[in-house]
């Protein structure tokens, strides 16, 4: 495979994790659900799209507002944490395409990072789960800068972290508000559809540079055979 010129200007691909890369949200659904559910409360319609763009320790924050909980963020992060260590352990799989994109990225040399809400050590073990830990070249958390995916700032800083301008990156993500954040960022965006985000698919296609159903698609755009 080669690059395509007419289709391809980039230096560097920031990816999103959940959602994007790998088929993982409805674990954070059964994790909001039961964790709600053991103090009584039910989970609102607007707050899994509520804290979809945040960082770990915001969505913890926010949380305890909202629910008027008595626990402090780190308490909740761990809670959360235990909860998810296991399907990110073992069963999160990837989404259709992402490892053969992967891997003609690898091949045409392309930098590779990851800017995820998610906490490094879930990221690292889905990533070892799935065998793809070695094709990226940063790994980048919203808690490693303390702001979530609602700000730009993950995406300068992963862009820093791949020696690579802003300007210069694509993005895929599927969470509208962090594809908004990567815009203001400076990046160019590919809306990636994913089944959790589904009510806001039409708002992405507005939002986003280009948008693809899977990662087969990704390849067939930004690729071409030699």
């Amino acid at each position: 495979m080669a690059f395509s010129d007419k289709a391809w200007g980039y230096e560097a691909v920031v990816f999103d994790l959940d959602g994007t890369l790998i088929d993982s949200m409805r674990v954070w659904k059964e994790v909001d659900a039961k964790f709600l559910s053991l103090r009584g409360l039910a989970v609102p319609p607007d707050y899994f799209d509520a804290v979809g763009a945040m960082g770990f320790r915001r969505t913890a924050e926010y949380t305890i507002e909202r629910f008027s909980l008595q626990e402090t963020p780190e308490a909740l992060m761990e809670e959360w944490r235990e909860m998810a260590w296991d399907e990110y352990a073992n069963n999160v799989g990837l989404k259709p395409g992402v490892g053969e994109f992967l891997r003609v990225l690898k091949d045409a040399g392309v930098r590779a990072g990851i800017a995820t809400s998610s906490p490094r050590a879930l990221c690292r073990a889905a990533l070892r789960r799935n065998g793809i830990e070695g094709m990226f070249d940063a790994v980048c958390s919203a808690d490693d800068i303390g702001r979530g995916k609602d700000f730009p700032d993950i995406f300068i800083y992963a862009a820093g972290k791949l020696d690579a301008s802003p300007e210069r990156c694509l993005a895929f993500e599927d969470n509208v508000s962090a594809a908004k954040s990567a815009k203001l960022a400076g990046m160019a965006v590919c809306g990636v559809y994913d089944e959790s985000s589904v009510s806001r698919w039409d708002e992405m296609k507005r939002v986003a540079d280009a948008v693809i159903m899977d990662f087969s698609e990704a390849r067939e755009r930004f690729f071409r055979k030699a």
